[in-house]
């Protein structure tokens, strides 16, 4: 079984240090209402103009901060005090704050971008630095847009990417489990509401582009959201025949044909994350589940599929590592 231990932890942060400040190329989540819009990432994005896109660099900032923490002694931690001290400054945030403030941006990464911003924020909280404080106001922004959203989303979107509602809902209720006691009730009421009453799922998956497992991350979510007995017996009904491996396809790991092709590219990505569901999943459920075994084995599994090739092409260098990281760490 993969562990983070000081090499592996400076691989990952090596990585990152090289791409959350590089502009260029970037794809911009961008409503363009006239000539005037038409400017550089890092005028609409004082911080997150690098990475390739706004949530990838978000996210990038989490793995860093986090390494920093866990691996304090590594001589990759300096350069990311060095350089978050330099960028994770209210100036700074508030030119985010203000991207928000468009009108054209509602839906502005929504809801994957809102829930790794929230981890962010919960992340530079735990460190001896301004940097939570800085941050805490672009938290409550994102906080407050969940609060207005989750009421009205009469169905949750299920797919494997960054529409995935489950996934945000993993994070975002970490975060609220800290700083938003309000929010982790209403999270645990929709959650409820959407998953409940699920059952046999077939796990047609993946697509194409995925990196997210739909259901994994909804029953990842169903771990977070009910205690431990109601969620084995919801578990057990939702994935009956898992002891057998079954649905194959969840315990087979993503063949990746084109590491150049961003979309493609994605797959590394799903098999990282499986490899983080696979591991919580048997953690929630004990070592005396009947499927415990196969779980970790399945993320042993997937997690040495893709952990080689997280900097092959810039397509999967610009995030891959932070999916490597929740891997890893929850080993």
């Amino acid at each position: 079984m993969t562990r983070l231990d000081p090499a592996l932890a400076a691989r990952f942060a090596r990585i990152t240090l090289d791409h959350v400040g590089r502009e260029f190329p970037y794809k911009l989540d961008h409503v363009l209402t006239g000539a005037h819009d038409a400017v550089p990432p890092a005028t609409l994005h004082p911080i997150f103009h690098g990475s390739f896109d706004w949530h990838s660099c978000v996210h990038g900032w989490w793995q860093l901060l986090t390494i920093r923490r866990l691996f304090p002694a590594l001589a990759e931690a300096e350069a990311i005090r060095a350089r978050a001290d330099t960028m994770l400054v209210p100036a700074k945030v508030a030119g985010e704050l203000a991207y928000l403030d468009r009108p054209t941006s509602g839906g502005f990464e929504r809801p994957y971008g809102w829930a790794w911003l929230l981890a962010l924020h919960d992340e530079a909280d735990r460190h001896a630095a301004p940097w939570g404080k800085a941050l805490e106001p672009l938290a409550r922004a994102f906080a407050a847009r969940f609060t207005a959203y989750l009421p009205k989303l009469t169905y949750a979107v299920r797919v494997g990417t960054h529409f995935n509602t489950s996934f945000a809902l993993v994070l975002a209720r970490d975060w609220a489990l800290r700083h938003d006691h309000a929010l982790v009730e209403l999270i645990d009421a929709r959650a409820r509401g959407w998953f409940d009453a699920d059952r046999a799922c077939q796990a047609w998956e993946p697509s194409g582009d995925d990196f997210l497992s739909s259901a994994l991350c909804e029953a990842l979510l169903m771990s977070r959201v009910l205690p431990a007995g109601a969620f084995a017996v919801w578990f057990d009904a939702f994935l009956p025949d898992v002891a057998r491996g079954e649905p194959a396809t969840l315990f087979r790991p993503a063949h990746v044909s084109d590491r150049s092709d961003g979309k493609i590219a994605h797959l590394d990505g799903l098999n990282l994350s499986r490899a983080w569901c696979w591991r919580q999943l048997a953690a929630a459920l004990g070592p005396r589940h009947p499927a415990a075994a196969a779980m970790l084995h399945a993320a042993d599994a997937h997690l040495a599929a893709s952990l080689p090739h997280l900097d092959d092409d810039y397509m999967g260098g610009h995030w891959l590592a932070t999916f490597a990281l929740l891997a890893v760490l929850s080993s």
